[in-house]
């Protein structure tokens, strides 16, 4: 029969296999898989240094979004591509700055300073991406009257890019997200990509934020409530 100091020895040698478990399984890198998809997001002239709407560091984004696209056979990108005057832009509200906030018919929208108006070479990508295998690019927030944050649902909530409707024909199910902003377009995304029943996880070294008024902080907060999952680039075996 056991005794006392056995039993707590056996419990601690249990506990200690457990916890080494538990580390080797979270060490694990994701692979990649005929499932998986790149969903880069909004890497934009305006969105970098020098920009109409800089994200700080949002340049630094792109190394790491190239080194991660090397290892996935399905890549998707997104472009804001707004119209002149369009609803979103600050100036196209008199007596309004940006970052201030209106309420339009579906909701509240933050307003911006023009950006990403389509044809002009802030709209146009970044020169520095290297991703000659992407499948699709999706232009979002065309719509003169509604924002689009999301690269699935425009800002009304039941407006869709048909993004969703695409990953589905091609059975992509993983969805790894990259871009800019954290805080606005790619949460906006890896929320709806859980809505629409997908796996998500955003790669948060190759994202930058705006983190206007708590934004960052509760988007992380609503991104880890609607069940995407927060990695880093070196998670991923590529």
């Amino acid at each position: 029969m056991l005794d006392r100091r056995q039993v707590l020895a056996s419990l601690g040698t249990m506990a200690l296999t457990a916890i080494a478990s538990r580390a080797l399984w979270a060490a694990a890198p994701l692979k990649i898989d005929d499932s998986s998809a790149l969903l880069v997001i909004d890497v934009q002239n305006c969105f970098l240094p020098g920009g109409s709407l800089a994200v700080k560091d949002g340049d630094q984004v792109v190394p790491v979004i190239n080194r991660l696209a090397k290892g996935f056979a399905n890549v998707v990108m997104t472009q804001d591509w707004h119209t002149a005057g369009h609803v979103s832009f600050a100036s196209s509200h008199a007596g309004k700055k940006p970052f201030e906030t209106i309420d339009l018919s579906y909701g509240k929208q933050v307003l911006w300073p023009d950006h990403c108006v389509q044809g002009t070479d802030g709209a146009s990508l970044s020169k520095d991406l290297s991703i000659p295998q992407a499948e699709l690019v999706i232009r979002k927030g065309y719509h003169k009257d509604v924002d689009s944050y999301s690269a699935f649902t425009e800002a009304d909530g039941k407006t869709t890019t048909g993004l969703a409707a695409y990953l589905k024909a091609r059975k992509l199910q993983r969805l790894f997200i990259a871009g800019l902003a954290t805080d606005f377009c790619v949460a906006w995304t890896a929320m709806d990509a859980r809505k629409a029943g997908f796996e998500a996880y955003v790669v948060e070294d190759g994202c930058r934020g705006i983190d206007t008024q708590g934004s960052l902080a509760k988007a992380w907060a609503d991104m880890a409530k609607a069940g995407v999952k927060r990695i880093q680039s070196s998670d991923i075996a590529v």
